[in-house]
């Protein structure tokens, strides 16, 4: 495997994604938030099965299909969906540090999933450490007001961030197609599809009014389409399986760090001392476990017929 490409692919996945959280906010200034999230992931998703079965790829099965819906479902609905709607009212820098507490949630749910993956000492103080430097984000006397939706947006994002994990490694065992950017167009489909049903539910197409659309929002989504959905997620769902899920996760303590500073470069969001001992906190969580030296899920299997599950999935965003 080139080093060139994991070096690639680990860069996308760290800058872009820690920029994404702004284009977001700004995306959702004048756009509501589920059908943003649906069309930024709807036209590549359709780009990229064209493009892949216009080159020859084969053509997805129903498992196919079912199993890239799940995916999406988990990842782009559950996981950046809740996300782009929480960015109404909690700020991008903050959002990401939330978001940090990705790797918490994979070392449990793998812990879960194979027990011999169970973290040693350092890896589960690692797991009590995130998840207090998480609530101490989240606490009502912090960072986070009660006095309205903020807080319940705030609570919202851990909930994604736990959607996001499991539907990461969900898709290690996915039976998708063995062509990768088939594979990811077809679960930006299905998160897509997701997206749109859940804005329609919430009744979000009332407040579509293209008139009003700024040409920030404009060009944020646009940047989410290209950059967010097409180059980092792709590098993303390449990563799960080149590699291991630890290590992916590593994007976790980059992204926040990006996302901290354009927020407060760019959007003149607050940087406090409160924000900046949780964040050191969180980093440090998920350094320990991801250094943990403690046995981690099986290797990978070369794929099987499709027919049979297998991590087929060459292995990309929030």
């Amino acid at each position: 495997m080139s080093r060139s490409k994991l070096v690639l692919a680990f860069l996308a996945v760290y800058i872009i994604w820690g920029s994404t959280y702004l284009a977001i906010r700004f995306g959702v200034e004048s756009m509501p938030p589920f059908l943003m999230a649906s069309v930024r992931f709807a036209i590549p998703g359709v780009a990229l099965v064209w493009w892949r079965r216009a080159r020859g790829a084969p053509a997805p099965t129903l498992p196919h299909w079912r199993s890239a819906a799940i995916v999406g479902a988990l990842l782009l609905l559950g996981g950046n969906g809740i996300v782009t709607w929480a960015e109404q009212w909690v700020p991008s820098g903050l959002t990401a540090l939330l978001i940090a507490s990705v790797p918490l949630w994979m070392g449990v749910m793998n812990w879960m999933i194979e027990p011999a993956a169970r973290p040693k000492a350092r890896g589960i103080a690692g797991l009590f450490l995130g998840f207090a430097g998480v609530g101490i984000l989240v606490d009502p006397r912090g960072e986070i007001a009660t006095d309205g939706p903020q807080f319940l947006a705030a609570l919202a994002i851990v909930a994604a961030s736990a959607f996001w994990a499991a539907g990461s490694l969900y898709s290690r065992r996915a039976e998708l197609p063995r062509d990768p950017l088939l594979s990811t167009g077809l679960q930006m489909v299905g998160g897509a599809a997701a997206l749109l049903v859940t804005g329609t539910v919430m009744g979000e197409w009332a407040r579509v009014d293209l008139a009003a659309v700024t040409a920030k929002s404009a060009l944020s989504l646009a940047y989410l389409i290209v950059f967010g959905s097409i180059v980092a997620f792709s590098a993303y769902v390449w990563l799960l399986r080149a590699t291991t899920p630890a290590k992916v996760s590593t994007y976790a303590y980059v992204n926040p760090v990006v996302a901290v500073f354009l927020g407060w470069a760019l959007a003149a969001e607050p940087m406090t001392a409160r924000t900046l001992v949780a964040a050191a906190i969180i980093v440090t969580s998920v350094i320990m476990i991801t250094t943990d030296a403690s046995p981690r899920s099986s290797p990978r299997k070369e794929p099987r017929p499709a027919s049979s599950p297998a991590f087929n999935l060459p292995r990309a965003d929030p």
